[in-house]
């Protein structure tokens, strides 16, 4: 069948227009970064829905199926996204200002990953993952949003209290190796790490998913109507990611949005706000007494819903289902209170505390990787006890 012809074109012409327009709005009323921000955004978001590209449905297959195309995927976007980062961040190129996103290496990190890999099993989706199913449609990922949204609030207050547990503070391969020796290591790291999946994958079905894909549209057919492969996504996201980098000086984030979100809209709501000290200094109190859309993870995160409803639209997937039992809703607000909260202590969800972090060249980006992958063996755990899922067959 054509993919033209099943394409949604009222909704896709509303998207489009509304994304002109609103690229037009924030180029008037702020800056043209801001605009471009919002286009790089939907850029991350039409690239998501296309390929399918999430960190909770490919962790979940592999520790219960072994299959491991997905996590595959993503240690190639870790290593290219280090190759395109690391000399920028290194200032192998002194002219450009571009700064890592670097975290202590402590105990908050290491249990709000925890918690967000949990949580993100629990809900469906890890920080991308919610924002592109909201796009293209899924209801129950409202729920699951909106309750990250007040996690991540609740974690702003709690975070300067966690921060005062042992932490072995920031540390960069970057400023302690060089760029280069720095990347020479993470690579062999990282390529080490993709032949154990590989290996794993193979052991249990004697062959490897391939991450490319034949298909029988033409190469333009698929770009705009999709399906990506995994292949495309890696290149599109890290190309974007290097965007971010450039335009707005440090790596894509998601979860920042979040917490600024529900600060907001508690003040508000008449609540005090005065007394929380995540938001009286630095940038986040610039991003708290200002526009929200001067805000570039929030642009970027509206950018990505609004990019993968694009590509929902164009692929003839856009169809909201309203259809929520108690389970699904109930897991929803414990998922997105685990992943909003875990996000804020873990310095960002599987985007900004895990993707930033190890292609920053940022020891907490590993730890984050570690701890958030023991919460997903938990999370599918729990999916079973709570019947979402069957037993695991051995």
């Amino acid at each position: 069948m054509n993919s033209k012809a099943t394409t949604d074109q009222p909704v896709t012409l509303m998207i489009i227009g509304g994304i002109i327009a609103f690229s037009l709005f924030l180029q008037y009323e702020f800056a043209i970064k801001q605009a471009l921000l919002f286009l790089i955004g939907i850029g991350l978001g039409v690239t998501l829905l296309h390929a399918a590209f999430g960190f909770t449905g490919s962790w979940r297959v592999f520790v219960r199926k072994r299959r491991g195309a997905g996590v595959r995927a993503q240690i190639l976007l870790l290593a290219l996204t280090s190759i395109l980062f690391f000399p920028l961040l290194g200032k192998a190129f002194p002219e450009l200002a571009a700064s890592a996103a670097l975290a202590p290496v402590g105990v908050s990190v290491l249990v709000g990953a925890f918690v967000f890999g949990l949580g993100m099993q629990l809900g469906g989706g890890c920080g991308s993952g919610t924002l592109f199913t909201v796009g293209g449609g899924h209801v129950r990922m409202l729920i699951v949003l909106a309750f990250f949204i007040v996690g991540a609030t609740i974690g702003t207050v709690h975070l300067p209290a966690w921060l005062t547990l042992p932490s072995l503070g920031k540390i960069s391969i970057i400023n302690s190796l060089g760029w280069l020796p720095a990347l020479v290591m993470q690579l062999l790291v990282l390529t080490a790490l993709y032949f154990v999946v590989r290996a794993i994958e193979r052991k249990r079905h004697g062959d490897v998913v391939q991450l490319g894909g034949a298909s029988d549209k033409s190469f333009t057919e698929r770009l705009v109507f999709g399906p990506w492969t995994l292949v495309w996504a890696v290149v599109a996201l890290a190309l974007f990611n290097l965007a971010t980098l450039l335009l707005a000086g440090h790596p894509w984030t998601i979860t920042f949005g979040f917490g600024l979100w529900g600060t907001k809209l508690w003040a508000a709501l008449g609540g005090d706000v005065s007394q929380w000290a995540f938001w009286q200094s630095g940038y986040a109190a610039k991003a708290l007494n200002g526009s929200v859309l001067a805000d570039t993870t929030t642009l970027m995160d509206f950018g990505i819903i609004l990019g993968a409803m694009l590509a929902a639209a164009l692929a003839g997937k856009f169809a909201p289902d309203s259809k929520i039992n108690m389970a699904g809703f109930m897991t929803a607000i414990i998922g997105g209170l685990l992943m909003g909260y875990g996000a804020r202590l873990a310095f960002g969800c599987n985007i900004g505390g895990l993707l930033a972090g190890i292609s920053s060249g940022s020891l907490h980006g590993w730890l984050w990787l570690i701890a958030g992958f023991t919460g997903t063996l938990v999370g599918v755990r729990l999916r079973i006890i709570f019947k979402i899922d069957k037993p695991i067959e051995a």
